[in-house]
């Protein structure tokens, strides 16, 4: 059980700092209370600067950049991992061989917390954010003490432990890589929610389908008898085909919010609503106080965010939009704007299919603009030499070169449409920043 000097005088390597801020809101914790700290990450002091400048006050901390040593996880008390460390990791498996604890700070979180605090978590290929924006809104529109945790940006989930009470509840949103944490230390949240699973981060999995259900799958894996678990008909039929005999306690119907004035767009909106739904209903949440929350509910940023409208021309930004299936999804939502669509596209490839997203393409656009990048190769290849009568621009190396593309093609009753199904490695810092350059792009149009 956590108190307040758990971690004090305990010797543990912190993998991954990054950029995002939940490295940087972990190590903070840890050093505030009393760890000694060795932090280590492949990216150099330069890259690190303004994540070191948040640090630079704290003590007890020692930085080894720009490369990982094995010593820093043979000798700690304790391994902290990066989210995306490779399954194959040479220096995790030097924390192995030496009986380290690896340990991720989501489930460690989960592994601390007081027992009556009642966790939320929340995943699945597409829809998991929402869902859980949602349901934390709903929580606390009927006045129970909520807090966010998880992959939320800027945020590490950690600190809650300072904050979180005895009969609190807690939404996490829970990836892939963070469940790899939940399902080694053989924990799961009270209430399960599985949204939806296409084919995601293969070139992390090497193509294995399988290993990447396994992880989703971990929401629920370790549950114990009285915990939820509440999923899409999708899902519903994924656990059948591997196999998961897991009870349901509600499965989504979005059937049931038919007649509701949702404000998001698209029918994968309506299933995140539904979902949300029947999570609250669980914790006692009245329906006339979930109906208010879903039918106020505007969307998240960088998840088909209407940035504004200019000339008569729509901008949106779906950054997070990284699978062809969430590319899908836009191109159906907007569906009004059929052959009006200019489409910011591709990126860094990680090993997905694009040949169903690219059959859409001649119905829903008026014309397509490539970030460079290998899944950009993949797309252009789909398409072929000669086989569209609408225009396609290839390998724009920078957002201001994509968008003054789209500009020049863009006329009243348009839409331009950020939504890459790819990965932003390479021309971005990740995908927060490809949507902030997006939105800066769109603030400086020009009446």
């Amino acid at each position: 059980m956590y108190s307040s000097d758990y971690f004090k005088g305990k010797k543990i390597t912190v993998m991954g700092l990054g950029l995002l801020g939940r490295g940087i809101g972990i190590t903070k914790f840890l050093a505030e209370h009393g760890a000694l700290l060795t932090v280590t990450d492949l990216k150099t002091k330069e890259e690190l600067a303004p994540a070191l400048e948040k640090l630079a006050e704290l003590k007890n901390i020692t930085y080894v950049l720009g490369e990982h040593r094995l010593e820093d996880f043979s000798k700690a008390d304790m391994v902290i991992r990066a989210p995306n460390a490779p399954l194959d990791s040479i220096y995790l498996a030097e924390a192995r061989k030496n009986n380290v604890p690896i340990k991720m700070d989501a489930s460690l979180f989960a592994e601390l917390v007081p027992e009556d605090v009642t966790l939320i978590g929340v995943t699945g290929t597409r829809g998991k954010s929402t869902a859980v924006q949602l349901v934390y809104e709903m929580l606390k529109l009927a006045g129970k003490s909520v807090y966010l945790g998880g992959n939320v940006r800027d945020t590490a989930t950690l600190p809650l432990l300072d904050i979180v009470k005895s009969g609190d509840y807690v939404v996490l949103e829970l990836d892939s890589w963070q469940l790899q944490g939940f399902d080694e230390d053989k924990v799961s949240p009270t209430i399960a929610v599985f949204t939806s699973f296409f084919p995601d981060h293969l070139n992390y999995y090497a193509g294995d389908m399988q290993r990447y259900w396994h992880d989703k799958a971990s929401i629920f894996r370790h549950q114990k008898p009285g915990d939820k678990l509440i999923v899409s008909t999708q899902i519903q039929t994924e656990m059948w085909k591997h196999g998961e005999s897991r009870k349901l306690d509600a499965i989504a119907d979005v059937a049931n919010v038919s007649d509701w004035k949702i404000r998001m767009r698209g029918e994968h909106n309506k299933l995140n609503v539904t979902l949300a739904r029947e999570t609250a209903k669980l914790l006692g949440v009245n329906d006339d106080v979930i109906k208010k929350v879903a039918e106020s509910f505007g969307g998240l940023p960088g998840r088909q965010e209407i940035v504004g409208e200019a000339n008569e021309v729509l901008y949106v930004n779906d950054t997070n939009g990284t699978s062809p299936e969430a590319v899908m999804a836009a191109l159906e939502s907007f569906s009004d704007y059929k052959g009006k669509i200019i489409l910011l596209c591709g990126g860094f490839d990680k090993g997905l299919d694009y040949r169903e997203l690219v059959a859409k393409f001649p119905e829903y656009l008026k014309a397509l603009i490539l970030f460079k990048g290998t899944a950009s190769d993949k797309i252009e290849w789909e398409i072929g030499v000669g086989s569209w009568e609408i225009g396609k621009f290839v390998n724009m190396s920078t957002m201001h070169e994509a968008f003054a593309k789209a500009q020049e093609l863009a006329k009243p009753g348009d839409v331009v449409l950020l939504s890459p199904g790819a990965a932003s490695f390479g021309i971005f810092k990740n995908e927060y920043d490809r949507g902030d350059q997006f939105i800066a792009e769109v603030k400086a149009v020009k009446p």
